[in-house]
């Protein structure tokens, strides 16, 4: 048998791919966005707060990287077919979706009111759905496949002492979520894959990175279950989202990817 031919610059590679990003101005919605830019992908970014949308399409020219923003998130048909289209006309298509928006509430279910567990479920599961349907009808038409990537949690796995009965619920769903389209779609090769993080750094999880006394103990309590026995920087995503828009993960669909320094596998 002679060696494959593999060339992991193309493998890899995502330059000149039309990439929506939902939840642009998050943590990860930035690193999403810094990756797919650097690697030569054409942005379209989107996000509700306009000021802090145009905050980072300015840093990104400043980077070097082109992006164009829509001031919008999928709460609506309306408003997830909108987004695509910004896509379409600016770079003719989409080929890569990643869904970086989310939120949670913390409370223990006795005290949490149904309005505020729909508000999580609409953040991040319905709005991911609306996004995914709408970009699944033009990569579905364009006839040359694409990406998908969610964005779920550890918490779509491991449940939480501490009143997440919305966010471990939300990302439970997103988790099944990606398993069905992963199967609905395979046969218009589009791929449909999660990266569910831990604890990364972020401007939310800073205090955990910290060197005051709380930070410490709780950042000791919860290495002892991450046998890579640290926090997660920003980088630790860029590899696999990377590999999960490329063609380098086109057999791979329904999966999540756990980038937790093996929290979860303890």
């Amino acid at each position: 048998m002679t060696l494959p031919r593999i060339d992991p610059k193309v493998l890899f590679a995502v330059d000149g791919k039309s990439a929506v990003i939902v939840g642009a101005t998050g943590a990860f919605g930035k690193v999403v966005c810094a990756t797919l830019g650097a690697a030569g992908a054409r942005l379209t970014i989107a996000a509700g707060n306009a000021g802090e949308l145009s905050a980072l399409t300015r840093e990104l020219e400043a980077s070097g990287i082109t992006a164009v923003p829509t001031s919008k998130r999928p709460n609506t048909e309306a408003d997830g077919d909108a987004i695509i289209a910004t896509a379409v006309a600016a770079h003719g298509g989409v080929d890569i979706l990643v869904v970086a928006s989310g939120m949670n509430d913390v409370a223990p279910i006795t005290d949490m009111a149904p309005e505020r567990f729909q508000k999580v479920m609409l953040a991040n599961v319905e709005g991911a759905w609306l996004i995914a349907r709408a970009a699944g009808k033009q990569m579905i038409a364009q006839e040359r496949g694409g990406k998908v990537v969610f964005t779920s949690s550890a918490r779509g796995k491991l449940g939480h002492p501490a009143g997440y009965s919305a966010y471990c619920t939300s990302k439970s769903a997103v988790d099944g979520m990606t398993k069905a389209l992963g199967c609905e779609w395979g046969r218009y090769g589009i791929t449909v894959n999660a990266i569910a993080p831990t604890v990364f750094r972020s401007p939310l999880t800073a205090w955990m990175f910290a060197d005051d006394d709380r930070a410490k103990a709780v950042r000791a309590g919860f290495l002892a279950r991450v046998p890579i026995g640290r926090l997660g920087e920003p980088e630790d995503l860029a590899g696999p989202l990377l590999f999960l828009c490329s063609r380098a993960s086109d057999f791979y669909t329904g999966h999540i990817l756990y980038a937790d320094g093996g929290y979860t596998a303890g």
